[in-house]
C-alpha cells in the first residue's frame, strides 16, 4: 500500500506559489503607474509568496517524483485555498483594509470566479486592488492547475492527468493532445486569445484601457467583478453590452469544442448535443422573459425587449453575474427563471459554474428511459449523448452529483439560518456560491452586498464556492476515511 507523497505535493505547491508571485507583478506595476499607497502591500505579498515558493522548491528533494490520484485531489483542493490565503493579503494591507474574513471571502470569490463581494464601493478602491480582483478571476477561470500544467511540462510524469481531471469541470475530460501539458497549452492559448480580443474590442468603445482589461478578465472567465458599483449599467452603452454578451456566451462554451472548430472541424459544433441544448435553453428562456416583460407592461424600451433580457440570461447561465439593469424589478417569475438558469449552468469544459448542461442532458435522458421501462420492463435502453452510448457508471455518477449538489445547498442554507440570516437570503446565498454565480437576493441583492453576512457565514460561503468550483467530488473526497488509508 502506498503512502501519500507529501514532499512532492509541497514541492509542486512551491512551484504554484512562484507562479502566483509572478501574477502579483501586474498589480505591483499598476500601483507604480498610478502612484498608489497599496504598492507596499502588493510588494510585501509578492516577496513573501516568492520566498516561500523558493523555499519549498529549493529545499525539498522528494525521493519519489510521481503523484497518483490521491495526490491529485489533495493538491488541487489545497492550492485553491493556499492561493486565496496569499491572495487575500493585499486586501488586508490596503489603504482601505478588510478584515481577515472579508479578505479571504473576496479572494476566494475571485479565484473561483463567483463574483460575490464584500466591498461597499468598488470605485473607492485603488487601481491595483481592482486589477488584482480581475486578475484573480482570470486565473481561476481556466484553472490554477491548468496554467501550471501548461508552463511546467514535467508534471506530465508527476500526476498531471490526475490534477487535470480533478480541476477541469465536466463529466468526461477530453485530451486534445497526447500529452496533458500540450492540452493545457492549447486551452490556455484559446483563453488568452479571446481575452486579448475582448480587451481590444472594449477599448475601441467608450471604456478606457484599464476598465477594458478588468472587464475582459471578468467576462471571459465568467467571474462578474466590475470596476463600477452598478456594473456595466454605468456605461449605458449598447456596444459594450453586446460585445460582453458575446464573450460571456463564448466563456460558457466548451473550450475543447472551440479548439475543434478552430482546427478545421466546424461540423463538431452541430454534432454536439450539449452546445445545441445550450442554444435552445437560451432561446426558450428569452421567449419566457419576453412574454413576462410584455405582460407586465415593462416593454417601454426596445432594449428591455432585446439586449437586457438576453444579457441577463447569458450572464446567469454562464454564472458571470454582470448586470446592465435592475432585473429584480422584473417580477418573481423572472427571478424563478434565473434560479433555474443558475442551477443549470452552461457547458462542461467552459469557465462557467452551475451543475452544467451536460449533466442535465444525462439526467433528462435517463429519466426518459426509466419512464419507458415502466411501460416496457424488458426493454434494454441506454443514455446517448453526442451519438455515443454512456456507461451506466457515468450515469450513476451524474445522478449522485445532482443529489449531493442539492444537499450541499440545503445544508449551507440551514447553517446560514442558524447564524441569524433570513431564510430566503440564506438558501439563495448558499445556492449562488455553490453555483459560482454571485447573485444575491434580499439583503445581499441589489443595493446590498455580502459584507453584512456574519464572519462565520463568510467562511461557510467561501467553502461552498470552493466546493462548487471544483465540482464537489474533488473537495468532498478529502473528508472520506478511505482517502487517507495507506
Amino acid at each position: 500500500m502506498r503512502q501519500l507523497n507529501y514532499p512532492m505535493l509541497l514541492r509542486v505547491l512551491g512551484w504554484l506559489l512562484l507562479i502566483e508571485s509572478m501574477f502579483l507583478l501586474l498589480p505591483v506595476i499598476t500601483a507604480m503607474i498610478y502612484d498608489e499607497e497599496d504598492l507596499r502591500g502588493f510588494l510585501f505579498t509578492a516577496v513573501t509568496t516568492l520566498v516561500i515558493g523558493l523555499g519549498l522548491t529549493t529545499f525539498l528533494h522528494p525521493r519519489r517524483q510521481e503523484m497518483g490520484r490521491q495526490e491529485g485531489f489533495l493538491l488541487t483542493a489545497s492550492v485553491w485555498v493556499v492561493f486565496s490565503l496569499f491572495g487575500m493579503l493585499p486586501f488586508i494591507l490596503s489603504s482601505n483594509p478588510l478584515s481577515v474574513s472579508d479578505a479571504f471571502f473576496e479572494a476566494m470569490s475571485g479565484f473561483t470566479t463567483t463574483g460575490c463581494s464584500v466591498l461597499l464601493s468598488v470605485e473607492g478602491m485603488s487601481h491595483s486592488i481592482t486589477i488584482w480582483r480581475a486578475l484573480m478571476q482570470w486565473i481561476g477561470g481556466m484553472g490554477i492547475i491548468m496554467f501550471t500544467l501548461a508552463v511546467l511540462p514535467m508534471l506530465n510524469y508527476s500526476g498531471g492527468m490526475q490534477m487535470f481531471n480533478a480541476e477541469v469541470t465536466g463529466i468526461i475530460h477530453e485530451k486534445l493532445r497526447p500529452r496533458i501539458s500540450s492540452t493545457a497549452k492549447v486551452l490556455w492559448g484559446i483563453y488568452v486569445g479571446l481575452s486579448v480580443l475582448l480587451i481590444v474590442l472594449l477599448w475601441i468603445g467608450p471604456m478606457d484601457l484599464f476598465d477594458s482589461i478588468c472587464h475582459a478578465f471578468s467576462a471571459i472567465s465568467t467571474g462578474g467583478f466590475s470596476t463600477r458599483d452598478n456594473s456595466l449599467a454605468y456605461y449605458n452603452s449598447d456596444y459594450i453590452n453586446i460585445v460582453v454578451l458575446v464573450f460571456m456566451f463564448l466563456g460558457g462554451t466548451s473550450f475543447a469544442l472551440m479548439y475543434k472548430i478552430a482546427t478545421g472541424d466546424p461540423k463538431a459544433l452541430w454534432r454536439n448535443d450539449v452546445f445545441k441544448a445550450y442554444l435552445i435553453i437560451i432561446a426558450l428562456f428569452y421567449l419566457m422573459f419576453l412574454f413576462t416583460l410584455v405582460k407586465n407592461g415593462q416593454s417601454d424600451d426596445w432594449r428591455t425587449l432585446t439586449i437586457y433580457p438576453l444579457f441577463q440570461i447569458v450572464s446567469t447561465i454562464t454564472s458571470t453575474g454582470l448586470s446592465v439593469c435592475d432585473f429584480e424589478s422584473w417580477g418573481p417569475f423572472i427571478l424563478a427563471l434565473i434560479f433555474v438558469l443558475m442551477f443549470t449552468g452552461a457547458c462542461a469544459g467552459s469557465t462557467s459554474g452551475g451543475a452544467k448542461i451536460d449533466r442535465m442532458l444525462f439526467l433528462i435522458k435517463n429519466t426518459h428511459n426509466e419512464l419507458y421501462r415502466c411501460v416496457h420492463p424488458n426493454a434494454v435502453t441506454n443514455v446517448r449523448v453526442n451519438g455515443k452510448a454512456v456507461p451506466p457508471t457515468l450515469v450513476s455518477k451524474v445522478i449522485a452529483f445532482i443529489c449531493i449538489y442539492i444537499m450541499i445547498i440545503a445544508v449551507g442554507g440551514i447553517i446560514l439560518t442558524a447564524l441569524g440570516m433570513p431564510l430566503i437570503d440564506s438558501f439563495f446565498s448558499a445556492f449562488s456560491c455553490v453555483s459560482n454565480t454571485g447573485f444575491g437576493a434580499g439583503m445581499t441583492g441589489q443595493g446590498a452586498g455580502f459584507e453584512i453576512v456574519p464572519d462565520a457565514g463568510k467562511w461557510i460561503l467561501s467553502t461552498l464556492m470552493l466546493i462548487g468550483r471544483l465540482e464537489l467530488f474533488t473537495v468532498l473526497v478529502l473528508f472520506t476515511p478511505d482517502f487517507w488509508i495507506k
